[in-house]
């Protein structure tokens, strides 16, 4: 089984430090956040990765190389300048990850957390899957930046109370059915999913942080200094 890191977003709300690299590239504790990724896909036994490119992609694949100085192997998947969104890019992706499983392990490249991706690894969808989902994805309790969260857990009704989507995922490749590689955004598929009972969801209570200023960055890094 395979996984991708999402790095082709373009940052904007974190200029002007990404104005030469992209935003998976800002460091944690002194390393780029992808690297933290890779890290802990390599733990969890996942060594083939896919990391999609857009924005400065060529500072990934600069840094990165085929991954074989990180323990893992990495292709990439190159997409428009201004990136297909986070379904899309997945999409276009889906012949390098499916290669040789219909599953696979997806991450937010621009997100800070201590997540054990093995529980992932374990989890089968699809028809072995009991109720057939073809996807789960983790949630977070929800940060300052997004008190409303996103979608309420999966056994709850819906107006449940929510919780924010982490960028953790693992997907069945038929939950993209007949879209094609286009701009296309995963957060109305989830909701979509998640109302038609093929999504299932947990929710982690370890550490996760989203990169979404230069501020949070900081913080960040205060945080991880002082452990």
């Amino acid at each position: 089984m395979k996984a991708m890191i999402l790095a082709a977003g373009r940052g904007k709300r974190m200029m002007p430090l990404t104005a030469s690299k992209p935003k998976p590239m800002l460091e944690v504790a002194g390393r780029p956040l992808i690297e933290h990724h890779l890290q802990r896909l390599r733990d969890a036994g996942i060594d083939e990765v896919v990391i999609n490119l857009a924005w400065q992609g060529e500072a990934i694949k600069d840094y990165f190389g085929d991954g074989s100085a990180f323990g893992v192997t990495i292709s990439y998947s190159q997409e428009p300048e201004g990136g297909l969104e986070t379904a899309g890019g997945i999409i276009k992706a889906l012949p390098l990850l499916c290669q040789d499983s219909d599953q696979f392990v997806v991450i937010n490249g621009d997100v800070f957390t201590d997540y054990d991706c093995s529980s992932l690894t374990a989890l089968q969808l699809g028809s072995d899957s009991p109720g057939e989902c073809l996807a789960h994805i983790v949630l977070v309790e929800n940060p300052e930046h997004n008190p409303d969260g996103d979608f309420a857990l999966a056994h709850q009704p819906l107006n449940s109370n929510k919780y924010t989507f982490a960028g953790i995922g693992k997907y069945h490749r038929d939950f993209f059915g007949h879209h094609t590689a286009e701009f296309l955004k995963l957060g109305p598929m989830l909701a979509e999913g998640l109302n038609n009972h093929c999504v299932s969801t947990e929710l982690y209570l370890g550490q996760w942080d989203d990169i979404g200023t230069p501020e949070r960055l900081a913080l960040i890094n205060d945080k991880v200094g002082r452990i």
